[in-house]
């Protein structure tokens, strides 16, 4: 496939779990053709605005704000608002196509992608959504029936959208993600200062971090670490709860148990870990499957139509993974991590049904998805 310049307009975020694969199109149709031309366009205050400038390009904010479903006076507020803010997202969007005049409008889910694609596929321009999940989010669900491809990474999303539309592409990750080699391990363990003599268990909450892991950690370290002989854990509380978590730590004597708010290489993490304790976003989900590694997810509950649920069942109901409840988890979480941990058979066969769900391909599979529809 020849990959000539193009000019790509890509819209949607509010949370990691869109921005991140959104940048990762955006990189690889770059490495493609160093002279495509790319926009952003995201919505005013979410973390896009931060985000995608920081990976060098070029974003439009738009008014759009959703409802908000619990009821108090600030959210009241926002609501009255919330069909001005569509219409003056409306009107902002369809000047920006206008200007740009992209060949291939692409949108990731979250607010912003609503406005955007609406104006494009009205303006008959080539339009592709990708779905991280594997359940449908609102936004994308209303785009389907316009839109032209809909790139899609788990089984059955026939429920939610055209079946003719639907490419199973996967997510797109973080490109140093991958499987990993006892090479690989030996080095993670050298950089984070562990012990290779014994079992490791990552535990990522993301950027912000989880109250749920956090607490199921704080529990588990109170009653003494049961169950926690000869094995290790790298601990990744977030900022949001470091605070609290240096008081809880302060006079504890815990040596097996290293605890940070950021993991700057997450590729080293994942390689230093024989099991990983996480959330089921769809990225988080993505890249464990990438790096091969057995897992216990604990879903968010605090999620639109429990998207992390259907996200980690897809992996469990092919005895790719674990799952405990978000409200057992205090109770159960570290003694089904450390019971896995220290089963090194459970541990392989869970290790050899997740890899064949990975699709390191996945931002190649997109891109060449938007070649496909700038040809049409």
């Amino acid at each position: 496939m020849e990959y000539r310049k193009l000019r790509v307009i890509i819209s949607g975020g509010g949370t990691g779990g869109h921005i991140f694969p959104a940048i990762s199109i955006a990189n690889k149709l770059k490495e493609l053709n160093p002279g495509t031309e790319i926009l952003f366009v995201g919505a005013e205050g979410k973390m896009e605005m931060e985000k995608v400038p920081a990976a060098g390009y070029k974003i439009v904010g738009l008014p759009i704000v959703g409802l908000q479903r619990h009821l108090n006076m600030r959210n009241l507020c926002n609501d009255v608002l919330v069909p001005f803010k569509w219409i003056a997202s409306l009107i902002k969007a369809g000047r920006v196509i206008d200007s740009f005049k992209p060949e291939v409008a692409v949108g990731v889910g979250g607010y912003a992608s609503a406005p955007l694609l609406r104006r494009a596929t009205a303006r008959k321009i080539p339009s592709l959504i990708q779905e991280q999940n594997g359940f449908a989010g609102l936004t994308n669900k209303m785009l389907g029936d316009k839109v032209d491809c809909i790139c899609v990474a788990y089984e059955g999303m026939e429920r939610f959208f055209p079946a003719e539309k639907i490419v199973f592409t996967g997510n797109p990750i973080r490109s140093e993600i991958h499987p990993y080699t006892e090479k690989d391990r030996t080095e993670a363990i050298g950089f984070y200062g562990l012990d290779p003599a014994k079992k490791h268990i990552f535990i990522v909450g993301g950027s912000l971090g989880s109250a749920t892991l956090n607490a199921s950690m704080k529990k588990w370290i109170s009653e003494g670490c049961p169950g926690g002989e000869g094995v290790e854990v790298l601990w990744q509380c977030g900022r949001y709860y470091k605070k609290g978590i240096d008081e809880f730590m302060s006079g504890r004597d815990v040596p097996g148990v290293h605890y940070t708010d950021f993991i700057a290489r997450m590729d080293l993490a994942y390689a230093m870990a024989d099991v990983v304790v996480s959330r089921s976003g769809a990225s988080s989900v993505s890249e464990i499957c990438a790096a091969g590694k057995a897992a216990v997810f604990v879903p968010s509950p605090n999620v639109a139509e429990d998207h992390q649920t259907h996200n980690a069942m897809a992996l469990v109901n092919k005895d790719a993974a674990l799952l405990v409840k978000d409200a057992e988890a205090p109770v159960k979480l570290l003694s089904t991590a450390l019971a896995l941990v220290h089963d090194p058979e459970r541990t392989a066969t869970l290790e050899a049904n997740v890899r064949p769900l990975a699709r390191l391909d996945a931002a190649q599979a997109i891109a060449d998805e938007i070649y496909k529809l700038a040809r049409q």
